[in-house]
């Protein structure tokens, strides 16, 4: 079973929680899970101005994703912060680019999950996850999120992210808070949990 945790992250997480999908997926016997982003559109002197540039060098390592790369994926994870309740915008202009995989069919039969993150509480999570789960339903895919098997994101005594709808964290206005613990647990369990799914439909191709 092939897995891609695919992300874009300004300030870095999105990507901790990338990496901790990555985790959890990896440790399903006989997963195979690729790290990759989404291409930078913002030109130097703008994300220099956003203060993104040095968050941004931990991850810049990690290779850019094509397109073509999609279909040879069991599952993808996609990871995206949260723009005004909705997907950024380097997330929204790679899916638009995938029209060519929507015009064969595919990612038909191919699992999708989203998580993400917003400044605040209440800063349209949800409505992000189900803004990337409508380009998803257009590919076919099978969608899937956080189940409420990982109690952490019922938790009444931290703030917290994650939801039915899928891992998330809460980085705070100023954006120097780092995903809590419960939070990357619940990125972890969603990994997991796909990657166990997906490796179920694998093996009845």
């Amino acid at each position: 079973m092939r897995a891609l945790v695919l992300f874009y992250s300004t300030y870095g997480h999105t990507y901790k929680l990338a990496k901790a999908i990555v985790e959890g997926a990896s440790g399903v016997p006989g997963s195979e899970v690729e790290l990759r982003r989404v291409p930078e559109t913002l030109p130097r002197p703008v994300l220099d101005a956003l203060g993104a540039t040095e968050p941004q060098s931990q991850f810049s390592h990690i290779p850019e994703c094509t397109i073509d790369e999609l279909p040879s994926y069991d599952a993808i994870f996609f990871g995206t912060p949260t723009r005004f309740g909705n997907m950024i915008g380097q997330m929204r202009m790679f899916l638009d680019s995938t029209g060519p995989l929507w015009s064969k069919g595919a990612l038909v039969g191919k699992i999708g999950s989203v998580f993400t993150s917003s400044s605040t509480q209440h800063g349209g999570q949800e409505s992000t996850i189900l803004s990337v789960h409508i380009t998803l339903l257009h590919h076919g895919m099978l969608i899937a999120g956080l189940p409420y098997s990982f109690s952490g994101q019922s938790r009444m005594d931290e703030i917290t992210g994650c939801s039915p709808y899928g891992a998330s964290t809460i980085v705070g206005g100023p954006g120097n808070r780092k995903p809590s613990e419960n939070e990357l647990d619940g990125a972890r369990f969603q990994g997991k949990f796909i990657a166990r799914m997906a490796s179920r439909l694998s093996g009845q191709r």
